[in-house]
């Protein structure tokens, strides 16, 4: 895909195959030497290289692109990177996929299969993953395993965010963005050179908007926005050969949580859904009225993140050294059941409290016709997290009636608290439950990779990573937690009242969403029953080997095959709502063949590659019904996946004015083992990936003379309807109902008009975003489905449009 003016060229490959050392370490050089306007510069290989020179399959997306789709994070771009996908429905809870792998657990047990780099530092966690764009240079999107280049958990692809360093002039920039729902989006950035070894620049960014849902019954906003970050870097160049960058960044989240959209009807209050529920009779979520009720609709995030890198020239080798702490809270409060009533009511709240730090060095140079690089990282994580569930003890009673097991509370209220005039009242009381988990993470690794020229036409590439992870993780549920129901209890039983009905206040000291009593003699680690209220403490550890060979030939000066092997993995760990849980890594191996190809006239890039792939011990959160009926529980089960793909990618300028790209991936992934829960083989059934993605668009410059330029630019993305197994429709994402589908084929048309003023210091954008109003149902929830009768539905987002103003200086 074409995103920026810059083209990769074999006749400039003197100037970029130089090693780190030269390119990257020594900032005297890195200063005065400008890289040549028509290449894109990556460093997806550890090394400064043009785009053109890496065998791996790739996309750069570079801050025009950005800028062009109005994007403010990753999750709103994602449609036009073919291959790659991003749910950012709850920021501080996304999901990353490439290639059609992933990892569904939310839990701090579980780590990502899709890593996530900002500057060079892995962010761990999927809290702290989905980051606003501020100040970014560029984003390389690489697909397929980067276990020897980038490390663990990028067992799919890695995604590395560049942002800019401070530079030797006096710069700024001022932008202000408004546009649909009150949308104000402000952006400022100063670069100063305090002298001609010091340079700081600052970054400061802040976005609100209006929601574009609305309760029914409250008039409500939902979906509002309201997130701020900053970044201050200063760059020292200590010596001639050494270059110090200490950057330090904030991002912060405060906006509504998730809105549940509830897809059966609800009969006037307090009447409540039928059970069990008929799909037959589920509304079309664009039409269903919205009645949330969660106590607190709230999703946060507060984020603090400073790095200190240093690149030091040791004669004919560059020493790299990266160090990071990070820390981060998030919160997470969602309505579960889409309805506004007591019986019903269900929310779930996602607390997490994060630390974590890094350290990485790495040495590079070239000896002969050998470019080589070798490294050892470090890293160290605490994690926390607490898995809310809050109700009432009206729900708790409609669960227990619609699971089979009576109606305890109302039998009470009704048959003797009511008609005997007590004063007290089993129903309307606070009910909440909890799963505490605890994790010390640390992971230690060497590598080594190295690129020899066998000839100047061959190339050999062959890389290998030995990782170590050790973690320890802990359970603890409390019980539940019901003080008004409590304080009842204990009265009617000092009057004497629940010995008339032959009950106890113990009888009301259950669980029905945490209940332990199956897990009744499991051993843990730390030597003791899983049982309520006690520690269940695991502790395992993991090793790896992610090699990589990759043979790259140029066939002529503008084309050069491929053929690549790499593996990756994910590492072992435990799922956080499944106690005493563990898991073995998770590895892809993969196989690619392909070619990449530029050409001055016309001036084209054509690229392609097929690869194939089996990922294995792949583990899925999934919701599961126990098999007779009762509350459904999040359960990690186990499957391997093979796929075939083949990605393309066409980079076109006909004219010096009119730029045309594109980009498509066809995929078909399926299950190679997969029993699910209920004994269900899906061995062969697609895993529910579509079989196409494809972005394409073209941006014209129309050139104004003294009155500056004008250029238009429209981007399509298109992703296919995905293909359901037997298993789909339980798990919402795939199927049809009588009212809607979900996993339909998408369309999205982006359009922007930009005026820059002569001297390029002015620019008053217009941008369109989903310009045909296209919207989708991402899904359907059945978290209460099985329990409540509540199943509800996420919708995508409608139209936006904006103008947007910015001065450079």
């Amino acid at each position: 895909m074409k995103v920026s003016n810059i083209r990769g060229r074999r006749g400039l490959r003197a100037l970029l195959a130089c090693s780190v050392a030269a390119c990257v370490a020594a900032p005297a050089f890195a200063q005065d030497t400008e890289t040549p306007e028509d290449v894109i510069v990556v460093t997806s290989q550890q090394r400064v290289q043009s785009s053109q020179d890496v065998p791996i399959s790739l996309q750069v997306l570079d801050s025009e692109f950005i800028d062009a789709l109005a994007a403010d994070d990753m999750g709103d771009l994602d449609a036009f990177v073919p291959g790659l996908e991003v749910s950012n429905g709850s920021p501080t809870q996304p999901r990353y996929s490439i290639r059609g792998i992933s990892t569904s657990d939310f839990g701090v047990g579980t780590d990502p299969a899709v890593g996530i780099y900002v500057d060079g530092i892995y962010a761990a966690r999927s809290g702290a993953s989905l980051l606003a764009f501020n100040d970014v240079e560029r984003i390389e999107v690489l697909k397929g395993p980067q276990g020897t280049l980038f490390g663990r958990n990028s067992a799919a692809g890695a995604v590395s965010i560049i942002t800019r360093s401070p530079s030797n002039e006096v710069e700024g920039r001022v932008a202000v963005r408004v546009g649909s729902n009150n949308r104000i989006r402000t952006e400022g950035m100063f670069n100063f050179p305090i002298t001609d070894t010091l340079a700081i620049r600052a970054n400061v960014l802040m976005n609100e908007a209006d929601g574009w849902l609305t309760d029914a019954e409250t008039g409500e906003d939902y979906r509002r926005e309201d997130s701020a970050a900053d970044r201050i870097t200063v760059r020292w160049d200590a010596t001639p050969s050494t270059e110090v960058l200490l950057r330090h960044s904030r991002d912060s989240i405060d906006q509504d949580a998730r809105p549940a959209i509830g897809i059966v009807p609800l009969p006037p209050a307090p009447g409540t859904p039928a059970f069990p529920a008929d799909s037959s009779t589920y509304l079309d979520p664009f039409s269903a009225p919205i009645r949330n009720d969660v106590v607190i609709n709230r999703e946060q995030r507060d984020l603090s993140e400073t790095t200190l890198t240093i690149n030091q020239d040791i004669g004919e080798m560059t020493l790299t050294s990266l160090t990071s702490y990070r820390e981060f809270e998030t919160m997470n409060r969602e309505d579960e059941d889409g309805t506004n009533r007591i019986q019903t009511y269900f929310d779930t709240n996602n607390v997490e409290d994060n630390e974590s730090f890094y350290q990485e060095f790495r040495l590079a140079g070239t000896t002969g016709p050998v470019d080589w690089l070798i490294g050892a990282s470090y890293y160290d994580e605490t994690a926390e997290q607490v898995s809310h569930t809050f109700t009432f003890t009206d729900t708790v009673n409609t669960v227990l009636g619609n699971i089979g097991a009576g109606t305890p509370f109302t039998d009470l209220e009704y048959g003797l608290l009511v008609p005997f005039g007590v004063p007290a009242t089993m129903l309307g009381h606070s009910w909440q439950e909890s799963m505490y988990n605890e994790g010390e993470f640390n992971a230690r690794a060497i590598y080594g990779d190295a690129i020899w020229s066998v000839t100047n036409r061959l190339n050999l590439t062959v890389g290998l990573r030995y990782t170590e992870d050790e973690k320890t993780f802990q359970w603890l549920n409390g019980g539940r937690v019901a003080p008004g129901l409590d304080q009842t209890l204990a009265a009617l039983d000092a009057a004497g009242v629940l010995a008339l009905a032959g009950a106890s206040p113990a009888d009301f000291q259950f669980d029905f969403v945490f209940d332990l009593s199956p897990l009744a003699g499991v051993v843990c680690d730390n030597g003791v029953n899983v049982a309520e209220g006690v520690p269940c403490v695991l502790e395992d550890s993991w090793e790896n080997l992610s090699p990589r060979v990759v043979v790259d030939y140029q066939l002529t000066d503008n084309v050069m095959v491929f053929a690549s092997f790499s593996e990756g993995y994910k590492a072992g760990g435990f799922n956080s709502v499944e106690v005493g849980s563990r898991f073995e890594n998770e590895t892809v191996t993969s196989w690619e063949v392909g070619f990449k190809s530029d050409f001055l006239n016309p001036d084209l890039i054509l690229n392609m590659s097929a690869f194939s792939y089996v990922y294995e011990d792949k583990q899925s959160i999934r919701l599961v019904a126990p098999t007779g009926g009762g509350v459904p529980q999040y359960l990690v089960q186990t499957s391997d996946d093979e796929a075939i793909g083949v990605d393309m990618e066409l980079d076109w300028a006909p004219t010096d004015a009119l730029q045309v790209h594109a980009n498509a991936q066809w995929l078909d992934s399926t299950y190679k083992r997969r029993v699910d829960s209920n004994g269900a083989d899906l061995s062969g059934e697609p895993t529910g990936e579509p079989y196409w993605n494809v972005a394409f668009g073209a941006a014209y410059t129309l050139d104004l003379a003294d009155r500056g330029d004008l250029v238009v630019q429209a981007n399509h993305a298109y992703r296919g309807e995905s293909r359901c197994n037997s298993q789909s429709v339980f798990q919402g994402t795939c199927g049809g109902y009588d009212a809607f589908a979900t996993g339909e084929a998408r369309n999205r048309t982006d359009l922007r008009v930009r005026w820059t003023a002569p001297g390029d210091d002015l620019t008053i954008s217009a941008f369109v975003n989903n310009l045909f109003d296209n919207q989708y149902v991402e899904g359907v929830n059945n978290l209460t489905t099985d329990t409540l009768g509540t199943p509800f539905a996420t919708i995508s987002a409608p139209r936006v449009w904006g103008v947007e103003l910015g001065y450079d200086f």
